[in-house]
């Protein structure tokens, strides 16, 4: 049911002074700022969040188990959060993509809290779309929005992969599964600048694919022509195709996952690009191995796994990305070029090239920054909500 714009709606009151950072219009309300809860909302219902002397801030989604206790709807106190309210975020969501028309058939289409729907996110592959519901509030209007996405996009099929960690946090069960219509294959084909992958929307990482690495799998491309690439947490295989499609001379691409590995090499036959060597083992492992055999390349890709979520594990997750990054500058020959990322969203942007700087040092490499990298447009970041900015990435040259 819509909650309509009254004085009477249950309300989280704010504690005095910490109304500032929603005035600065950060989206999120955490629970040592609460002074009161008035009324009784159920979890992911709309509650109105006012200050200590009563002025209104925003309607936000209540959850009441969380530690980020309501995500901010809108700021508007006349707003009505309702079908048609979600039906207008999600057509705006999508309109602004409209500028990759064409570049490719696989988007990210609602990119939570940057498009104002804190929590949803939603991938299109070719004509299926793929949801996560992350909070109480997305999951309470899940319908609504998977309706208003099918709806502006024209797609009949629609699935889950809401099987996050994150759910637990806001008493949510994990939930993966057809939502509309069925999967004609296990596997859906989408096609990225001109390069063609089979995406494993019901078992692969994320919602089947790395979509915010476009650009960067794009700009690889461009640095590849004539190079011995190594493509370290290869998944399947989108550095190492794109690597291949700019010309690059070799690869070998090591990832620990079988079924990953299983799906490269099929996208390698698919694309007919290039012989690339497949390692399956652990990636610190190879790359002393690699180091102890005296292998060299002439550029690098480290694109590993979230090691920091939250920033309570920053330290822990230095030494590993500090570990690869050596053995990569030492593998790396001169003159050559390292990719490196983090997507991890405990690891700021200022700390990982602070990382890099030590595993460089450490390796006696004498490295220049080519250029700072970031998610694709279809990740937005505002500015007002920092913690959007969870990939990024470095390419560096070893002089």
């Amino acid at each position: 049911m819509a909650r309509r714009p009254d004085a009477g709606a249950p309300a989280l009151v704010l504690k005095p002074g910490r109304e500032k950072s929603l005035l600065r219009r950060h989206p999120w309300v955490f629970s040592g700022a609460i002074g009161r809860l008035a009324g009784k909302p159920e979890a992911g219902s709309t509650v109105a969040v006012r200050s200590a002397d009563g002025a209104f801030l925003a309607w936000a989604a209540y959850s009441p188990i969380s530690q980020i206790r309501a995500r901010v709807w809108s700021w508007d106190e006349q707003a009505l959060i309702d079908d048609a309210f979600l039906r207008a975020r999600v057509a705006a969501a999508i309109a602004r993509r409209a500028r990759l028309a064409g570049a490719t058939d696989a988007v990210r289409l609602v990119h939570a809290e940057a498009d104002g729907l804190p929590g949803v996110v939603c991938d299109r592959y070719a004509d299926v779309v793929v949801f996560q519901f992350a909070s109480a509030g997305a999951d309470h209007w899940r319908e609504p929005i998977v309706d208003a996405v099918l709806e502006a996009t024209g797609c009949v099929v629609a699935y889950e992969r809401s099987d996050l960690d994150v759910r637990g946090l806001e008493g949510l069960p994990p939930r993966s599964g057809p939502i509309r219509g069925a999967l004609a294959e296990p596997t859906v084909t989408i096609t990225e600048r001109g390069v063609r992958y089979r995406v494993d929307v019901a078992h692969g990482q994320k919602t089947g694919f790395y979509l915010d690495q476009r650009a960067n799998r794009d700009r690889v491309r461009t640095l590849a022509a004539g190079r011995d690439v190594l493509d370290c947490f290869c998944y399947t295989g989108g550095f190492t195709l794109s690597a291949f499609a700019g010309g690059a001379h070799s690869a070998l691409s090591i990832d620990s996952s079988a079924a990953a590995l299983e799906l490269a090499r099929e996208n390698a036959r698919l694309n007919g690009l290039g012989k690339a060597e497949w390692l399956e083992v652990d990636v610190f492992a190879a790359l002393r191995k690699l180091r102890d055999e005296g292998r060299a390349f002439d550029l690098i890709v480290l694109d590993p796994p979230k090691f920091a979520p939250t920033a309570a594990h920053a330290q822990r997750a230095a030494r590993a990305y500090k570990d690869i990054n050596l053995l990569a500058l030492k593998l790396l020959r001169p003159a050559g070029l390292l990719a490196t990322f983090s997507c991890s969203g405990g690891v700021s942007p200022e700390l990982f090239q602070k990382i890099v700087a030590g595993a460089a040092a450490d390796a006696g490499a004498d490295v220049r920054v080519v250029e700072r990298r970031q998610a694709d447009d279809d990740h937005p970041v505002t500015l007002a909500f920092p913690e959007g900015e969870y990939l990024k990435g470095l390419v560096l040259e070893k002089r």
